[in-house]
């Protein structure tokens, strides 16, 4: 059977067709938050088959491979590449109406050039093409970038990263900005015991200076964010549940407990403690990302590593998280008033992983709004389990009614693939779908040119503006 991937593909009318193609196609890809290897790219992999390049590290994909009852040693197991491959070109017709049914067949017509659907029938000879086209160069990590027009790629990286390949991309004739993004998770959970004190020390050896207190914590880290700095980073990004309160601890006490737990006891750790520990250290932070003129950006609401048995078994960020329900608004307001009260608030987007949430994130994100900087406070795309097209939809409106879209920097990946980079062809073609349909239902001024300035904004420009103005070198 054809694949279904037109190119009016979501283009409802011929309006949502002339907007698409005439301000949005086209466009550069600001990629700022992803999750490929900077090293892939520095060395320019080749990948030896699509199940490298397409299975490998997808959770999306084994989830549904889980679903449908598929065993786990044709997902994260020790079957052949090709095994993988078929299993999943088996689960592909069951993803009916999952956004991965869109994402897959996408993939394939582009770059690929398939225009089959993916089956079990048809996976022997999609596999073999594929495997061909990954041995030529324009199929390399930086032919598919240059591929997608991808203008800059934002990694995820640990404050204890070396970026060597960071340093060496910036030091080569790669056209594509790989640059670093400051993500320091693992520096604020005081309450995880050995794995946070092992931690520390891998910290304290990357900078270069012994920690046994908070002063010499944040030296530490201060000096990684200079590093950073150094290396072109722009961008500190934090995967946090929620936003931690600052509570009524002391910090005498915050750094008491601290010095205990790094000789080993973690009795006086509370959760209280906790919460005002990493308070301190991230809002801590966050006044230097304002200093260097930075962007933070949190991504808040996923309760990780729900199935235990599973995390012993196949470790992290392998399929097992899900959306929680934490409360937002409180920790929202109070961290924002802390920083902006003494005029410290830096450029911030902040994503929400519950539908539930949209309007508490968005009418957030007014409250903290400066003169002089376009959309200071954004509220993120939708992002992880809600990167679908209802999801997207719901984002889209709800800024729409409770702040400006036409502020809005647009699409991202949080990928792991270089394939990837078609979800910004269905963001942008949703966009430009929903402005038409607004014309087309009247509630819109029926002007192309006026509408169509303010997709390529949302698109790539404001984006551009966003990240690239007003930097501190």
């Amino acid at each position: 059977m054809e694949n279904f991937i037109g190119a009016n593909f979501l283009l409802q009318s011929h309006l949502a067709e002339r907007l698409y193609f005439d301000y949005a196609a086209d466009l550069p890809i600001i990629d700022y938050h992803a999750h490929l290897s900077p090293q892939e790219i520095f060395v320019d992999r080749k990948f030896e088959n699509i199940t490298q390049i397409w299975l490998q590290g997808d959770h999306y994909k084994w989830r549904a491979m889980r679903v449908l009852g598929v065993d786990e040693r044709f997902i994260t197991g020790n079957a052949s590449d090709r095994e993988k491959f078929q299993h999943w070109a088996e689960t592909v017709p069951y993803t009916l109406r999952n956004p991965l049914f869109h994402w897959t067949h996408m993939e394939l017509k582009n770059p690929f050039g398939v225009s089959e659907l993916l089956n079990g029938v048809s996976a022997e000879g999609i596999y073999n093409h594929t495997k061909e086209c990954l041995q030529r160069d324009q199929f390399s990590s930086r032919g598919l970038l240059q591929h997608f027009n991808v203008e800059m790629v934002g990694t995820t990286d640990d404050p204890i990263d070396t970026l060597d390949a960071h340093l060496a991309l910036g030091n080569s004739d790669f056209k594509t900005q790989v640059l670093p993004s400051f993500r320091p998770d693992r520096c604020l959970n005081i309450g995880g015991g050995d794995s946070f004190r092992l931690y520390i020390s891998q910290l304290a050896a990357a900078a270069g200076g012994a920690i046994f207190d908070l002063d010499t914590l944040l030296v530490a880290l201060f000096k990684r964010v200079d590093f950073f700095h150094a290396a072109g980073c722009r961008i500190a990004d934090h995967g946090l549940g929620q936003l931690p309160l600052q509570g009524q601890v002391s910090t005498e006490e915050i750094n008491r407990v601290l010095r205990a737990v790094l000789d080993g006891d973690d009795a006086s750790a509370s959760l209280v403690v906790q919460e005002a520990f990493a308070f301190y250290i991230l809002s801590s932070l966050a006044k230097r990302y304002h200093q260097l003129g930075w962007v933070q950006q949190y991504h808040l609401g996923a309760i990780r590593n729900n199935n235990k048995r599973l995390l012993q078994l196949l470790g992290p960020d392998t399929g097992f998280d899900s959306i929680g329900d934490y409360r937002q608004a409180v920790g929202l307001s109070n961290f924002l008033n802390h920083l902006d009260a003494s005029d410290q608030l830096a450029k911030t987007i902040i994503y929400n992983l519950n539908p539930a949430d949209n309007a508490v994130f968005a009418t957030m994100a007014g409250n903290f709004q400066s003169g002089g900087i376009r959309g200071k406070i954004q509220f993120g795309s939708a992002w992880w389990f809600l990167d679908q097209l209802d999801g997207m939809e719901q984002q889209i409106n709800t800024l729409s009614n409770m702040g400006l879209l036409s502020c809005f920097i647009g699409m991202l990946t949080d990928s792991r693939s270089f394939l990837s980079y078609s979800r910004h062809a269905y963001f942008r073609r949703l966009l430009c779908n929903i402005f038409a349909r607004d014309v087309e239902n009247g509630v819109l001024p029926n002007d192309s040119k006026w509408i169509g300035e303010i997709i390529t904004a949302i698109c790539y420009g404001n984006a551009k503006q966003y990240f690239f103005s007003n930097q501190v070198t």
